[in-house]
């Protein structure tokens, strides 16, 4: 019984990672159809470059709901540190390999560098500022304490926020399946020992909790 229940969890890997970004360069090519204005013709018959506007969109972030414009190039990612001062989702590669900057969209984890801010319209984001509870951190925060789950630290936020996923749906993940739910994140010191201990001792608090 306990095979096949196990069978029938539902992991993350890091190709279903990708597929779930829903950005990237097919959105981004997707996005000045969708928001663009393009100049009439001037008088000597050649076009003019399409004028790219601004979306005004509205989303909920870490609980609080917030509205503002932004530009079809923008990525979720800018908007967070630049606009929104949550400066936890890390800048790392940009090109979404390494995970530092994993955020919780509707409790899916995605890469916000690869994904368009405007795509977030209507959305819950959760960004690793918004999982402590007042003074009380996230079980998962505080197991990488507990088990020294980070080295430099800059690729920790990405870390907890898959580690917070993969527990939300799998709360009894095996050391394999810990390995397949972050496999979308990277750690550069090479500490995935710490890591991985710090999910199990999350998920072993959390089902006692």
């Amino acid at each position: 019984m306990e095979k096949t229940s196990r069978k029938k969890r539902k992991t993350y890997t890091r190709r279903a990672f990708l597929r779930g970004l829903g950005g990237g360069a097919a959105g981004a090519a997707l996005a000045t159809g969708l928001l663009g204005q393009t100049q009439p013709s001037s008088q000597s018959g050649t076009s003019a470059a399409p004028v790219v506007s601004k979306k005004a969109i509205s989303f909920v972030i870490n609980g609080k709901k917030v509205a503002l414009e932004v530009e079809p190039r923008e990525t979720l990612l800018e908007v967070l540190r630049e606009r929104l001062e949550l400066t936890g989702t890390k800048r790392t590669c940009e090109r979404g390999e390494c995970g530092g900057c994993t955020v919780l969209l509707d409790g899916q984890p995605v890469y916000a560098c690869l994904f368009l801010a405007y795509q977030a319209a209507g959305k819950s984001v959760t960004t690793v500022e918004g999982l402590a509870q007042g003074e009380t951190l996230h079980p998962v925060q505080q197991a990488f304490i507990d088990k020294d789950g980070y080295q430099c630290g800059f690729c920790t936020p990405g870390f907890i926020m898959s580690s917070v996923a993969l527990l939300n749906n799998n709360p009894a993940p095996s050391l394999d399946e810990i390995k397949a739910g972050l496999s979308g994140n990277m750690c550069r010191c090479g500490n995935f020992t710490k890591i991985y201990e710090a999910v199990e001792e999350a998920s072993n608090k959390m089902r006692k909790a």
